[in-house]
């Protein structure tokens, strides 16, 4: 059990061969980016809650939690963590993970292909406004509608991770192909996100003496949902629709405390389709090229 300040994507919807990806949708999904209040508890925001943690048998492990429904409040300058506010509703979650053959990415000595699957859901008690009709049912972007949204009690998402390692030549070596893919859905009146998806390939050890090495390209991609849709379709605005990330990217070793990996990410219809600066255009694909470093000491 833990009691305290927690983020969520410590432990809940994550994958393991995702975390090498850079984008942001690789770490942190989109359903509960864009559907949790201020992004929910993950990574840089943290809320009360408690969390538990039991294994059922040794392949089965169930994960729950409550935690308070809104990391910030109602208070954008709590900014150091220390006004707990539980005014906002509660977070609800709970999550079944089920390991074959050890877990989710290949290890030397592995016994078989190693294996981690997931399935959970997340309901927040709070009040979720609509993303197209007024208090009175009409559209919000109508002449004659009041500008104050139709509120929705509670949101909610399933979801589903998985983690597979499918190809080890050599048990007692460190080179692997692994795969994994990760999809949730969400309401689509009362969340900008209907559904998001993740997927991808992760190659261990890519060439011949370059053992902590890996090569990596995945996809992601989320959905608007309907009602947004409607909104931009009532206002005369570009219509959003989707969003898919193109990545590849290499992971260089290049001394036991530094990693240098150069990135390659490439996106149609960045912003679902529609300009934010000017919501009757969309915007053009984009091509991004950067590197990360990482330093351990």
């Amino acid at each position: 059990m833990k009691i305290g300040q927690l983020s969520l994507d410590q432990e809940f919807m994550t994958s393991q061969n995702a975390g090498l990806f850079v984008n942001t949708m690789m770490g942190w999904p989109g359903v509960p980016s864009y559907d949790m209040p201020n992004g929910g508890p993950a990574y840089p925001l943290s809320a009360l809650g408690v969390r538990l943690r039991a294994q059922i048998t040794p392949s089965l492990t169930a994960l729950a939690g409550v935690f308070d429904g809104n990391p910030l409040g109602n208070d954008p300058t709590n900014m150091h963590g220390t006004n707990f506010n539980v005014q906002n509703g509660a977070l609800f979650i709970g999550e079944l993970q089920y390991a074959v053959n050890g877990g989710g990415t290949a290890s030397p000595g592995s016994d078989g292909l190693p294996g981690l699957y997931k399935i959970g859901v997340w309901y927040n008690t709070g009040s979720f406004a609509d993303q197209r009709y007024d208090s009175n049912g009409l559209p919000l972007a109508a002449s004659g509608s009041t500008g104050v949204a139709q509120q929705h009690r509670g949101n909610y998402s399933l979801y589903a991770v998985a983690d597979q390692t499918i190809w080890q030549p050599d048990p007692e070596g460190s080179r692997a192909l692994n795969v994994f893919a990760r999809i949730m859905g969400s309401p689509g009146d009362r969340n900008l996100v209907s559904w998001s998806a993740n997927a991808g390939l992760v190659l261990k050890k890519p060439f011949p003496g370059r053992d902590n090495d890996s090569l990596g390209v995945g996809l992601s991609y989320i959905r608007v949902g309907s009602h947004a849709a409607g909104y931009d379709q009532d206002g005369g605005n570009a219509v959003r629709s989707s969003e898919t990330a193109l990545e590849l990217t290499y992971q260089y070793q290049v001394t036991p405390w530094w990693q240098i990996q150069p990135d390659f990410q490439y996106t149609i219809h960045p912003g679902a389709g529609q300009n934010p600066n000017n919501p009757l255009l969309s915007l053009r694909n984009t091509f991004v090229v950067g590197v990360r470093t990482n330093i351990t000491f």
